[in-house]
Formats: structure tokens, sequence, C-alpha cells
């Protein structure tokens, strides 16, 4: 009996141990090809992630090559950068880049490879210059009683004037009795405008302060112009040609007139006696002036930097970080720019300018109007300190 009951125990266990281990091999199975595919989707993933990092260090890498080919006078749209299958570094990916000009913009196409993924994103290109503001300093920005900053050159998408500081000190932007900002006050980053802002005028935009602090750059000399040898001192007379000098040095009434597209490199000072003028000839066609000043500018009354073209974009003064100090006095009209990251630039009274100041300080005197070209916000690939941004980014793929 005993017997029996043992053959019909063992007779159950032996299919009852085939089913479970049946059931066990499968959910094995199960298991492991759950985790095979988790792991070919997490290669596939990764192999997307890398080949998108290899397509944005493409597109960054274009953009260094572009602002490094705006170093390259002159500018040639027919030799524009370009890379195949480069290798990123400690991955298996490679990116290739190319830079094309389509009606004025330049567009950047970008393809990341890893495995079998790939990714290609897009972007253009646009000129980012120094004026995009009517006044910008480093430290104190000081508008004396009846001065008036406006813009012109607009249209319905045009965008606020700025007037503005890096500093966060106290009472760094001062406006006096009746100077209007015809336009956005903004201060330094972390700033607090009613703290920086000294306004007894009037501010019609917004007073903010800014989400970073603006850089300020120190202006070099193009190469081709700082190897020439110096011609002295000049002192009047026309100027067809670009050219090295001392110094400028105008007695009273002495003028200097600028006939076609002109350079000047002054390792020194610019001194314009009482109504004495550098002029930007009016009648000659293609008539420009970019001055590259090693030393200081001090203009007496009623002297000026006269473009008679009245084009701002063909009078530019570039300070080195030698200059310290630019003065226009009373009376004097300047339609132009100037860039002075280390000089404290004073206008006088009546002193009108047309066009942008960047420096370290600006100050006014009384009923010195100042009034910026708009335009400016749009600068050429061959102005001086201009740089590549990204706009319009986009994954194609």
């Amino acid at each position: 009996m005993h017997k029996l009951l043992y053959n019909k125990k063992s007779g159950i266990a032996l299919p009852l141990a085939m089913v479970t281990i049946m059931i066990l091999l499968a959910v094995g199975t199960s298991l492991l090809t759950l985790g095979v595919n988790a792991r070919l989707y997490s290669i596939n993933d990764s192999h997307d992630i890398t080949a998108r990092c290899a397509a944005d260090a493409g597109l960054t890498k274009a953009i260094y090559d572009m602002n490094a080919k705006l170093k390259n006078i002159p500018w040639d749209d027919g030799s524009l950068p370009s890379e195949s299958n480069i290798s990123l570094v400690g991955s298996n990916a490679s990116y290739s880049y190319t830079v094309t000009n389509d009606g004025g913009h330049y567009v950047v196409t970008a393809t990341g490879t890893c495995g079998n993924a790939q990714t290609t994103v897009s972007c253009i290109l646009s000129l980012d210059g120094p004026f995009d503001a009517a006044i910008f300093c480093e430290s104190y920005v000081w508008f004396h009683n009846n001065c008036t900053i406006d813009q012109y050159n607009t249209d319905s998408d045009t965008l606020p004037l700025k007037v503005g500081t890096n500093s966060t000190k106290h009472w760094q932007m001062c406006l006096f009795n009746d100077a209007i900002i015809n336009g956005d006050a903004v201060v330094g980053a972390g700033g607090e405008p009613d703290y920086t802002i000294d306004n007894k005028g009037t501010i019609t935009g917004q007073q903010y302060a800014m989400s970073s602090a603006q850089t300020l750059e120190s202006v070099t000399v193009p190469p081709l112009i700082d190897s020439l040898p110096s011609q002295g001192t000049l002192e009047e007379g026309d100027v067809l040609v670009s050219g090295k000098y001392e110094s400028i040095d105008l007695g009273n009434n002495k003028t200097v007139t600028i006939k076609g597209d002109v350079t000047l490199y002054v390792t020194g000072d610019i001194i314009l006696g009482n109504s004495a003028q550098i002029i930007v000839d009016g009648d000659t066609p293609g008539s420009s002036l970019t001055i590259y000043l090693g030393g200081n500018l001090v203009s007496g009354n009623s002297s000026a930097v006269n473009n008679e073209t009245q084009d701002p974009h063909n009078t530019s003064i570039y300070a080195l970080d030698s200059c310290t100090k630019i003065n226009m006095k009373n009376d004097s009209a300047f339609y132009g720019t100037i860039y002075a990251p280390e000089a404290e630039v004073v206008y006088n009274n009546s002193a009108a300018l047309y066009g942008s100041v960047i420096s370290k300080s600006f100050e006014t005197k009384n009923a010195a109007p100042m009034h910026y070209d708009a335009s400016l916000r749009e600068p050429a690939v061959t102005d001086p300190l201009v740089k590549f941004k990204v706009t319009n980014w986009m994954e194609i793929n």
C-alpha cells in the first residue's frame, strides 16, 4: 500500500517539475530578451545623443571659423569654411559642416554621426556689432540740463533706443533737469535701476538691469596699417590714401580733407584748434574715414570731425586702450561712431552727436543733443569688432 502511494506521488512530481522548469525557462528567456532589447535601445539612444552632440560641435566649430575669417581682410564670400568627417574627441562620433550665403544670410548646416545615428542641425548667422546702443559705458553716464537722446532711421520693427552702463554703483547714470532719454535705460547685471539711476529728467522707456555684463573688447590695429612706416604729424591738406601718423595737429581754422575710403592709424594725439576740421568729403564718391587712435582727441571751439556725407557709417573712431580722453568742444557736430573702452568721452555745450558712443564713461554738458542712427544695429562684415552670433537654430532630423 505504501509502495503504491509512493509510486503515485513520484508520477505527479515529475510532470510538475517539468512544468516548473518550462515556466522558469520561458520567464528567463523573456527577461533575457527584455534585457537585450533594453541594451539595444540604450545603445541607439546613446548614439542619437552622441550624434546630436557631434552636430552641435560642428555648429560651434563653424561659428569659430566664421569669426576667425572676419579677421582676414578683405572678406571673401567665395571661400566660406567647411569641414567633413571630423572625429569628435573622446567618442566614436564625427561631424561635418558647410556654410552657404543665402541671399546675404550665412546659413550653417552641421551633421553629426555616431554608429547608425545621424543628426543634422542648421542655423542662420547674423552679425553682432558694438553699436547696438546709443550710449553705453563701463562706468558713469551723465546727461546735463536740456540734453535729449533720441533715434532716427527707424521703422515699425525698430527696437527701442538703449542707453546703458555696466555699473551697478550708486548714481552712475544721471539725468539732470530736463534731460530726456527717449528709450530704455539699462544698468549692470544684478543692479537696481532706482539705485544706479538718478533721474531728474525723463526716461520714456523701461529701466532694467541686464542679465549679463557687456564686454567692451580692446581695439587691435589691423596688421596691414600697423606695419606701415609713420609719416610723422599730419597738419593740413588732402588725404587720399590710408596711412600711419604720429599725430594730427591742426591749428586754428586748419583743415584736413579725406577723399575716398581712408583708414588712419594715429599713434599719438589728435588736436584740433578752434574751427579746425577733419573733413570727410561729401563730393567725392565713397569717402569714409576710420581712425585707430592711440592717444587722446581734444577739439577746440567750433572744431569738428566733419562728416559731410552725414552717414554715421562713414566715420568711425576706434580708440586703443592707451586713449583715455576724447573731448568735443562747443558747437561741433559729429556724424559717426566712437568706440573707446578706456576713455572718458565729454561732449561740451551744444556739441551734437549723430551716431553712437561706446566708452569707459560719457558726459554731456548743457543742451548737447544725441541722435542715435538705428541702422548702426546692422553692421557689415568689414566693420571692426563685429562677430557672428546664432539666430533661428533648428534640428532638421
